[in-house]
């Protein structure tokens, strides 16, 4: 459970100074193909927003070589495919990682690139539901490799205008619900969880109470990656405290949160303490029983439906993480 609604940095987003994800900080026009027709550097996009002047080279899928002529203008929402990719064609529910290159428009000189640690922002699902529309349309049916030049002026005090070159390099799907291996040795004395068919748990408290050390228990385990503090996860859950009061269920709105397990740039961890320790070193796929003492909850402060000095429970599904 995050601690506070905050903005997730994406690495493209914080190369640049960026307080947003990569899917906020690009406004996004409708899909066009590529275009190479020159125009002045003050008016470098035409009508239906497509950024002229821009051109890519190089092999399909590895850093692109991006040429222009400087000084140039872009709009948000500009963009023009530099690279028609020869993948896996993108679709309704895909999970997507990007690479990235951010280019000055006024000297043409790379403000970032994600290329050269190898770290490509995964933090883009195309859904209907959550993206806007012209991100959406961008995205859905454009190829694995695909190339696509957005222009973008920061809001922020570093005052960039540049063009973020997006290469989609590959895509996967979350999962819906936990799957794996039922943990059979789990204690008797712990709650006792069940599922509905779409996985959603239901819980009996069986006599649990307050606690002054952390439980994580594993009930379903995953085959998929093993979660670290430098993942952010893609989860769904449901918390109850231990008079079996359920506070909060993302199964009730039909939705996922993204919670980051590592911290910021100051220590401080952007989800509970109690979920940073509880979740790192299990797997995707797996779900996850927290019994989490209020010292790595919410404390001595009473948190909404919360009362002070709470030890909550959690089933937690571990859907994705990047």
């Amino acid at each position: 459970m995050r601690k506070s609604v905050k903005s997730m940095l994406s690495p493209l987003g914080k190369a640049v100074a960026l307080a947003c994800s990569l899917a906020m900080c690009v406004s996004l026009a409708a899909c066009s193909s590529s275009s190479s027709d020159s125009k002045s550097s003050s008016d470098s996009s035409d009508k239906k927003g497509q950024i002229a002047g821009v051109t890519a080279k190089g092999k399909l899928g590895e850093k692109p070589t991006i040429s222009f002529n400087t000084p140039m203008t872009v709009s948000d929402g500009s963009y023009v495919v530099l690279q028609k990719g020869d993948g896996d064609v993108i679709e309704e529910g895909d999970r997507v990682c990007a690479q990235g290159i951010a280019l000055n428009v006024k000297d043409g000189t790379e403000l970032m690139d994600t290329w050269t640690k190898n770290t490509p922002d995964c933090s883009l699902k195309v859904d209907s539901k959550t993206l806007s529309s012209t991100y959406y349309n961008q995205i859905k049916g454009a190829k694995i490799n695909t190339t696509i030049g957005f222009g973008v002026n920061a809001q922020d005090s570093s005052g960039y205008s540049y063009i973020l070159a997006m290469t989609f390099v590959s895509k996967s799907k979350d999962l819906e619900k936990a799957t794996g291996e039922e943990v059979k040795d789990v204690p008797a004395n712990l709650p006792k969880v069940t599922r509905a068919k779409n996985g959603e748990p239901s819980i009996d408290m069986n006599g649990q109470g307050s606690v002054d050390s952390l439980i994580s228990q594993t009930l379903i385990k995953g085959n998929g990656a093993k979660l670290t503090d430098k993942n952010t996860v893609v989860v769904k859950y449901t918390g109850w405290l231990t008079n079996g009061k359920q506070f909060d269920s993302s199964w009730d709105r039909d939705s996922t949160i993204d919670a980051d397990l590592f911290s910021d740039s100051s220590g401080q961890h952007q989800v509970i303490e109690g979920w940073q320790k509880g979740l790192v070193g299990q797997t995707v796929g797996s779900q996850v029983l927290l019994v989490i003492p209020p010292d790595q909850a919410y404390g001595d402060k009473e948190q909404g439906p919360i009362p002070a000095n709470s030890t909550l429970v959690f089933v937690i599904d571990i859907l994705a993480a990047y």
